[in-house]
C-alpha cells in the first residue's frame, strides 16, 4: 500500500465506521465457528493493528505484516503481547512450522500478484478442519481512487472468489457478499469519483461524530443478517473456508 495508507489506518481504525462495522461482523462470524477455548489464531497482513484485539477474545494471536512502520504501531497498540512478524505472501511466511485453527486474511487477498499461489501457501498453516476467514472488495466497476491508492490488484465476484478457493484445495464453507446495505452510498460515491478524478476518494477520511456512528449501525446490523443467509450484493465479500 501507499505508506500514507498506513498511517491513515492508524488514524482512523478504532473509530472510522468502516472498520467498526467490519469488526463487528466479523466477530460474530468468528464466534459461531465453535473454536476450542484455546483456539491458535494467525492475522495474515494485519496492518496496525485493528483487529487484534477483536481476534484475541477468541483464542491466542499472532501476526504477520510486511510494512515496518504498521508492524511497530501494531506492536505498541497490543503492548507487545502479540507475536508480530515480519513476512509477506505468498512466499515469505515466518509460520510455516505452526498450525492454526483460525487464519484471517482480511482485504489482503486484492493486494497479492499470484492471489492463487496466496491461497495455496495459507492451507499448510490450517490445522485440518480449522478454517480461512477472509474478505476482499467486490466488483471490478466498483474500481477507483481508493483501490488505486491502496494498490489493489483487483477486485472480486463471488464466482470468482468461489473459483479460486476451489482450485487452491479449499471446501468453501460460507461465501457471501456484505456491506449490501450501504451499497447504494457506495455506488453514487465511486461514480462521484470518477466524474471528479482529481480529488480525494469520497469516504476515505472519518465523517462528522453523528454520521459516522448511523452508516456504523447500519453496517455491523449486518452481523444479524449474514449468519441466516447469503447476501446477493455488496461493496465487499466475506467467505469461509475450511481445510479439508
Amino acid at each position: 500500500m501507499d505508506p500514507s495508507a498506513y498511517r491513515e489506518m492508524a488514524e482512523t481504525q478504532d473509530r472510522h465506521w468502516w472498520f467498526r462495522g467490519r469488526r463487528e461482523v466479523l466477530a460474530n462470524l468468528i464466534g459461531r465457528l465453535g473454536l476450542p477455548t484455546d483456539a491458535q489464531i494467525l492475522e495474515i497482513g494485519a496492518g496496525t493493528g485493528g483487529n487484534l484485539d477483536m481476534l484475541a477474545a477468541f483464542g491466542s494471536v499472532s501476526a504477520l505484516e510486511m510494512d515496518q512502520y504498521a508492524r511497530e504501531f501494531a506492536t505498541a497498540k497490543t503492548g507487545g503481547s502479540v507475536d508480530i512478524r515480519d513476512g509477506r505472501l505468498p512466499d515469505r511466511i515466518p509460520f510455516e512450522n505452526s498450525r492454526y485453527d483460525l487464519v484471517c486474511l482480511f482485504d489482503v487477498l486484492e493486494h497479492v500478484d499470484d492471489d492463487r499461489a496466496a491461497l495455496a501457501a495459507i492451507r499448510p498453516l490450517v490445522k485440518p478442519g480449522g478454517h480461512l476467514l477472509l474478505t476482499v472488495p467486490a466488483y471490478r466497476w466498483l474500481w477507483g481512487k481508493h483501490d488505486e491508492k491502496l494498490h489493489h490488484q483487483r477486485r472480486y465476484t463471488a464466482k470468482e472468489l468461489a473459483r479460486r478457493a476451489i482450485e487452491t484445495g479449499w471446501t468453501v464453507r460460507k461465501l457471501s457478499y456484505f456491506n449490501t446495505l450501504l451499497f447504494p452510498l457506495a455506488a453514487v460515491g465511486r461514480l462521484a469519483d470518477k466524474l471528479n478524478p482529481g480529488g480525494e476518494a469520497l469516504g476515505s477520511s472519518t465523517p462528522a461524530p453523528f454520521v459516522n456512528e448511523l452508516l456504523f449501525r447500519l453496517f455491523s446490523a449486518e452481523q444479524y443478517l449474514l449468519p441466516r443467509l447469503d447476501l446477493p450484493f455488496g461493496v465487499s465479500l466475506v467467505a469461509l473456508l475450511t481445510h479439508p
